[in-house]
């Protein structure tokens, strides 16, 4: 199939053209660091015509939508409904890349029909993304998947996030942090990637929504043993107590949906994707 992915060149999408490029597709991109800009529908108007647009474009550091609210909004959103316009001009699908917008869980498992309840701006840039998809279903037909990955990691990530960030760290033989407990659901880029293939070879027709996670919440304190576990280098964590606004305690996904009819599961545990990381950078 003919594959149009926007944010090709970015983290979740240089793994995911490779996948898609080792199967067969024809992949072309749209990127900003290739002069693309999402947010003005003439940059779709030129493009080759698409069976599919995997949507990954997106400004995505939290603390970053607090600060400048407007342009995540304006990216996200615009960047977002002109993808969905372009979808239903040539007939195209469209697989979405949402966020955890669960906000503080109710219940654990967390299943896709969990109350939503975004918890900063930029959830709720995703959310809004979210509902643009299916008033485009509804009204107009365009086959939606979307997806709301839990917290991703691997090569490639910006070094702002969570990993990344021990990670550049380790070798001064002190690691930095702010809170020990915040718990996460740990993906890794690899499984998001065939999550995606997986939906481009079901080849689905209707508005779908699933979670991408392993099922499992590791403490920030509990990460970092895995890292020290496995590193060759000695170092000692310091939690400065510093809690995120409007933080959230724990979160981990049901992923039986998309076992269900996709077919799909994380393989990939922690240990091992941390295991693999500090391999890739000699740490």
């Amino acid at each position: 199939m003919d594959i149009l992915v926007t944010g090709n060149a970015g983290f979740i999408g240089k793994v995911l053209c490779k996948k898609l490029t080792t199967d067969g597709h024809t992949i072309f991109g749209m990127d900003y660091l290739s002069g693309y800009d999402i947010t003005n529908m003439d940059t779709f108007k030129n493009v080759k015509k698409a069976d599919i647009i995997i949507h990954l474009a997106a400004k995505s550091f939290v603390p970053d939508s607090f600060n400048n609210p407007s342009s995540f909004y304006k990216t996200n959103i615009l960047g977002t409904l002109n993808v969905l316009e372009t979808a239903r001009i040539t007939k195209a699908k469209v697989i979405f890349f949402s966020s955890y917008i669960y906000g503080n869980p109710q219940s654990l498992l967390i299943t896709e029909n969990h109350p939503i309840n975004p918890h900063n701006p930029y959830a709720q840039s995703k959310y809004i993304g979210e509902e643009l998809c299916r008033g485009y279903f509804r009204d107009f037909g365009v086959p939606v998947t979307v997806f709301r990955p839990f917290n991703i990691y691997g090569n490639g990530q910006n070094e702002n996030f969570l990993i990344p960030t021990i990670l550049k760290q380790i070798k001064s033989g002190t690691v930095n942090l702010a809170d020990p407990n915040p718990k996460r659901d740990y993906i890794h880029v690899n499984d998001i990637a065939d999550a995606v293939v997986c939906a481009v070879n079901k080849n689905l027709n209707g508005f779908e929504i699933f979670n991408l996670g392993t099922g499992v919440s590791y403490s920030v304190d509990e990460l970092v043993n895995i890292i020290k576990k496995f590193s060759k280098f000695e170092f000692t964590a310091h939690y400065k107590k510093q809690v995120r606004q409007l933080e959230i305690n724990d979160c981990y996904a049901d992923t039986n949906k998309a076992k269900t009819l996709l077919g799909w599961e994380a393989k990939i545990n922690l240990e091992e994707g941390i295991k693999n990381l500090l391999n890739e950078f000699d740490l």
